[in-house]
Order: structure tokens, then C-alpha cells, then sequence
């Protein structure tokens, strides 16, 4: 399963070429708790067939009420006022959900919740093309639509931004889906490139031992024959990436994890008891010139503690890590870790200061 926003924007250039009325919805404000956030699409095609979300559905129901042509065919020609039952041409145009608590209440929206969404009708298809073929070359890509025309804009951008609505403008960066390189190609590994791949990851998994690779049976994951090290020098890693090491073989695992370590990759990790990671960490300082402080990023044993005991629940709790790392969510480790590095700095402060004479 690839990114979401590359799914929506994939499926709705399928629909554009294809001739079909079609709208893109994005968030562009939120108040309130909110199902999804600022910068989230979703598409319609003419047929009422969505995807993408904005809420629990019932908002995904009202677009479709309103700008389905299905729709309209089995409600007949009537209509309440604004109501169309089929997807304009124009310029976008703005709406809100959930303004009061009746209407959070019909939308299914939480407490308080309240949604700005922008419309943009029937977009072109050749700037869609380009789009998606941007984003499947890894590329991120700034979007910027102009609210009076719906006239649309592609720009290169080098990291990461906010949605920005302003001076007649709607300006959204699209990235690259997220990716996962696997090392090793366990049963362990099966658990988690499948969790991965229903999380939006792009999956590849490196294993150079034939026995564990003639049993791999997962669907839609890339497998490769080359030693680790060299797989991830080619991989590309960058800040949409995590790299785990999962065969507990020091030959396959710790070049790798240092070629990882030199990369911008949001997460780097390998599997391994407490006693398994202060080896690592051993080694890597007495043969490979590291240091506590070059390993600081490197995590183990990995995996949020919820007593796991099979496979199954071990991949459960390290795809549960991956994600909050992704999410900037804070663990306990992090946490462990700066309030270590608060406490050093805040003694080092406190330290009386000596002075040798000459």
C-alpha cells in the first residue's frame, strides 16, 4: 500500500483521464478536535465512488449527496437549494462542517470539531500526471492553486512544509511515500513489512541467505539478494526512511546499521535483548571507531513494551515505535535520553570553573 496522498491523487487522475467529473477536497482549517488534519485530501469521482477521508463518513456522505451524479439519479431531478447532485466547473470553493454543535453531532465530528475545507473542480489531468510522476520518483513537490481561478501551480521543494492558505493562494507539499528497509527475511519480518504495508510504507526487505529467502511469501515488498551494507548505500535512505536490522547476525546487521547511522533516515534500529545491544555497541566502539555519541540515534532493543512474546506481537510493538518516532510522538527512551543530556548540561554549568596558572 503506497503514501494515501499518492493513492488519492493516483486514483484521481485515473478518473480525470478517463473523462469524469471529479473534485479534490483538501482540510485547510481545523477547530476543535478534528478526524483528520490540515493538509489531508480526499477525491470524488462523478460515479460517487471516494477515497480519502475527512471524518467518520458522514462529510464524505454529504459531498457525494451533493455532487453525485449517482446520486441524483435515484433521488430524481429535485433538489434541495445548492444542490446539485453533480460536480460543477468553476473556480474552488470553500465550505465548513460541524460550525455548530448540532451539526458536529450530524457529521459525525468530535466535540467542538469543526472543518474548512477547500473544493477544487474537475482538475486539470496533465498537471495531476505530473504530479503523481514526481512523487513516484521520490520527489517532494509543493502544490500552490489559485482560489480565483483554480489555476494550478508545480514547484520543487526541498523540505517538508505546512499547508499554506493565503494572498489568493493554497499552497500544499506533497512528499514521497515513507519507506522501510527491512534486514533479514525472518518470520518476524513477514509480520512487520505486512503491518508496514497497510501503514503507507513502501517495503524492502535484504536477506543474502537463500534459506530464509525461499520461504518469503509476503506480497508487494521488494527482496533483495545483496549484502546489508551495500543495500543501503543504494537505497537512497533519506528523512522519509527507517532502516531495521532483524537477523541478530552481527555479519549482516552492524555495517549496515552504521552505513545507516551516516543518513538522514528518521529511524534506525535493530531486534535484540538489553545484554544483544550493549554488544553491538561494544563492538561497533572497539572495531569501527564509534563512539556512545555517534550511537546515540541507534535504537535497541527496539519496540514499545507491551510484554510481546511471539512474532507476531514483537512486530506489533516495533511497527508501534516506527510510528510514534514518524509522528514526533515523544517515548520513553527520548525522553530518558534528554533528560540525561539536561542533567550533564546543567551540572557541567553548576561545576566550579579551575584555573591553572601558568
Amino acid at each position: 500500500m503506497e503514501n494515501l496522498d499518492v493513492t488519492v491523487l493516483r486514483t484521481l487522475l485515473g478518473w480525470r483521464n478517463e473523462g469524469r467529473r471529479a473534485l479534490l477536497r483538501t482540510v485547510v482549517r481545523t477547530w476543535g478536535s478534528s478526524p483528520r488534519p490540515v493538509g489531508s485530501v480526499m477525491a470524488l469521482c462523478e460515479t460517487g465512488a471516494v477515497v480519502g477521508s475527512v471524518s467518520g463518513g458522514c462529510i464524505e456522505d454529504d459531498l457525494i449527496y451533493r455532487y453525485s451524479r449517482a446520486h441524483g439519479a435515484v433521488q430524481g431531478s429535485t433538489a434541495p437549494p445548492g444542490i446539485t447532485h453533480e460536480i460543477p466547473t468553476g473556480p474552488p470553493e470553500r465550505v465548513k462542517y460541524g460550525v455548530s454543535a448540532d451539526e458536529a453531532h450530524r457529521f459525525g465530528l468530535p466535540c467542538g470539531g469543526t472543518l474548512e475545507l477547500v473544493l477544487e473542480f474537475n482538475p486539470d489531468a496533465t498537471s495531476l500526471d505530473e504530479l503523481v510522476r514526481t512523487l513516484t520518483a521520490g520527489h517532494l513537490v509543493e502544490r500552490r492553486t489559485e482560489l480565483a481561478t483554480g489555476r494550478v501551480e508545480l514547484r520543487a521543494a526541498a523540505t517538508p512544509a505546512a499547508l499554506a492558505d493565503e494572498n489568493g493562494w493554497l499552497s500544499n507539499t506533497f512528499g514521497p511515500e515513507y519507506r522501510m528497509l527491512l534486514i533479514g527475511a525472518g518470520q518476524l519480518t513477514e509480520y512487520l513489512a505486512t503491518m508496514a504495508l497497510f501503514n503507507g510504507f513502501a517495503v524492502t526487505v535484504c536477506d543474502p541467505r537463500e534459506e530464509y529467502r525461499s520461504a518469503w511469501a509476503v506480497p508487494g515488498v521488494t527482496l533483495v539478494t545483496e549484502m546489508p551494507d551495500d543495500v543501503v548505500r543504494e537505497f537512497r535512505v533519506d528523512r522519509r526512511s527507517c532502516v531495521i536490522a532483524l537477523t541478530h547476525d552481527p555479519k549482516l546487521d552492524d555495517l549496515a546499521l552504521l552505513e545507516a547511522l551516516e543518513t538522514e533516515a528518521f529511524y534506525v534500529g535493530a531486534i535484540g535483548s538489553r545484554r544483544n545491544n550493549e554488544a553491538r555497541h561494544a563492538r561497533m566502539i572497539e572495531h569501527f571507531d564509534q563512539t556512545e555519541e555517534s550511537l546515540a540515534r541507534l535504537r535497541g532493543p527496539i519496540g514499545i513494551y507491551i510484554g510481546s512474546k511471539t512474532p507476531a506481537e514483537i512486530a506489533v510493538s516495533v511497527m508501534a515505535e516506527v510510528l510514534a518516532v514518524k509522528n514526533g510522538v515523544p517515548l520513553p527512551r527520548d525522553m530518558e535520553v534528554a533528560n540525561a543530556k539536561n542533567t550533564l548540561s546543567a551540572a557541567e554549568a553548576s561545576a566550579p570553573t579551575c584555573f591553572v596558572s601558568p
